[in-house]
């Protein structure tokens, strides 16, 4: 089991690991789709962020409703067909997962290891705890890294 400020820490590292990631892009190079089949960067720039909120709202929802509140599933592709992602702006995206992130981690440090415990249940996946939920979150962003670094190296990048 780890601290909450280990928890906080190592998701709040996150946004800055993304940032690292696409830095010095350019929109041309955000919004192309250089591996064929894959999303473009701006595209898992966008779901990222987009489920940024998704995934913060869960850990909110263990943190203040107690006694197992409902956690809803959310489609990806449903999220990628109807937001627009080639139409929005990768640095407002960015800051509004450190933004997220940010307000997230100053909350997860004053969680004690009694609410790291807590659960609730996703309607898909069923019982979670919020150490699950800030790790699932945490690790959301280090699963994308490989897929940018992918885009990067079939740009020359």
């Amino acid at each position: 089991m780890s601290t909450s400020e280990q928890l906080a820490d190592t998701y709040l590292k996150g946004a800055a690991d993304l940032r690292a990631a696409v830095a010095g892009m350019t929109r041309d190079q955000l919004t192309a789709r250089p591996v064929p089949g894959r999303w473009s960067t701006l595209e898992v720039i966008c779901h990222i962020a987009d489920f940024e909120a998704v995934l913060a709202e869960r850990m909110k929802r263990i943190i203040a409703l107690g006694d197992n509140p409902l956690l809803l599933v959310a489609d990806e592709n449903l999220f990628l067909e109807k937001l627009r992602y080639h139409d929005r702006d990768a640095e407002e995206e960015l800051a509004l997962i450190d933004a997220t992130r940010k307000q997230m981690a100053r909350i997860i440090r004053r969680l004690t290891p009694d609410q790291l415990q807590s659960t609730g249940v996703h309607s898909k996946k069923g019982l979670i705890t919020l150490e699950k939920a800030i790790q699932t979150a945490t690790n959301h962003v280090t699963h994308h890294l490989p897929f940018v670094a992918e885009k990067r190296k079939a740009l020359g990048l």
